[in-house]
């Protein structure tokens, strides 16, 4: 029954076209780059003119309206949820949805390429992401911020991380001034934050000028049962949400690119935990020109405990489903012969 649920490929047309559009890169998931690719601009902030740009004729992400409850784990939740995934989260959610291959390719557009950098590696849980920017960097210049003290004493236990600095911190309340950082990087954090908008802001705001920000995350799902769980779970945004939030927080040159396990051969119908890095460039020193209003999650209120106890199992069992797909794929390409779709 599974392969039922499962089965069917994506169908994506292309289209060249001149005008303005909302670029990335993307990779085959081997190595290999896509054309440079945009998308109808959903949103009225100006963007470069592209020469030839390529346009899906229908988006690569599901549409999904705004106004949608949003029944996701937040903050305290995931704070409980990684008391126990961080036993075995490098042994779990890794292999399927974050490898060593992936994190290298996603952290290419950030220019990790002086050792000197002073980088921030927000939400940096166990530290996998950091083991891949201290291969660029010394580890006495990175940062590793995460509100879990559970991951964070993970982090704490690998050799190469020992001369980082380690804190507990919100993503979306740095404990970092202003002009701060040669390179922001987050991976796998965006998908708790409250207000994405204002953690791209609080990036903005600590890089310095002509610095980076590179941030890895999901993508959301096409097939219906991924929707629904992701939806459950934790925020999975579309490709366009992340270049919008990224544009009106004052990046220039945002850019994104396409990730995923080698087995899943392109397919993104099911969404990836970790399945595109977006990068953006800071133009000005200062703080970011957005104005935003309260934070949309107070952690210090008290929560229902009904309500709290619900969305934790939903979105435990929903986890389950992303642990299972990847397995589900990879069996796929096993058996499955090469060249043809899964």
């Amino acid at each position: 029954m599974a392969s039922v649920m499962l089965s069917g490929t994506e169908k994506l047309t292309l289209r060249t076209l001149t005008g303005n559009g909302l670029g990335f890169t993307g990779s085959d998931l081997h190595g290999k780059n896509f054309p440079r690719v945009s998308f109808v601009a959903t949103t009225s902030a100006k963007v470069p003119n592209f020469r030839s740009l390529v346009v899906p004729k229908c988006s690569v992400s599901a549409s999904r309206p705004t106004s949608q409850p949003r029944f996701i784990q937040h903050k305290k939740e995931a704070f409980w949820f990684y008391r126990f995934l961080s036993i075995v989260y490098d042994h779990v959610i890794n292999p399927g949805h974050w490898t060593e291959d992936m994190r290298d390719d996603a952290l290419e557009p950030a220019d990790l390429n002086d050792r000197n950098m002073i980088v921030v590696d927000v939400g940096g849980g166990t530290g996998f992401t950091t083991l891949g920017i201290v291969k660029h960097v010394d580890a006495k210049n990175v940062t590793i911020l995460d509100q879990s003290p559970h991951q964070l004493a993970k982090a704490k236990q690998k050799e190469p991380l020992k001369e980082c600095k380690i804190i507990e911190g919100d993503a979306e309340d740095l404990p970092f001034r202003t002009d701060y950082a040669d390179r922001y990087v987050s991976a796998g954090s965006i998908e708790y934050w409250p207000d994405p908008q204002r953690g791209i802001k609080e990036a903005y705001r600590v890089l310095k000028l002509g610095a980076k920000a590179c941030l890895i995350g999901p993508v959301y799902p096409t097939f219906w049962l991924s929707r629904f769980f992701a939806d459950v779970w934790m925020l999975f945004p579309k490709e366009e949400e992340y270049i919008e939030w990224f544009q009106k927080a004052g990046f220039k040159d945002v850019q994104l690119k396409r990730i995923g396990p080698k087995w899943y051969r392109g397919v993104r119908r099911h969404g990836l935990i970790m399945g595109c890095s977006v990068t953006g460039v800071k133009p000005a020193s200062g703080d970011s020109p957005l104005q935003l209003g309260p934070k949309e999650e107070d952690v210090e209120k008290s929560v229902n405990p009904f309500v709290f106890a619900l969305r934790f199992v939903l979105g435990a069992l929903a986890a389950t489903w992303f642990v299972l797909v990847p397995i589900y794929m990879w069996l796929k390409d096993q058996v499955v012969p090469k060249g043809q779709p899964i």
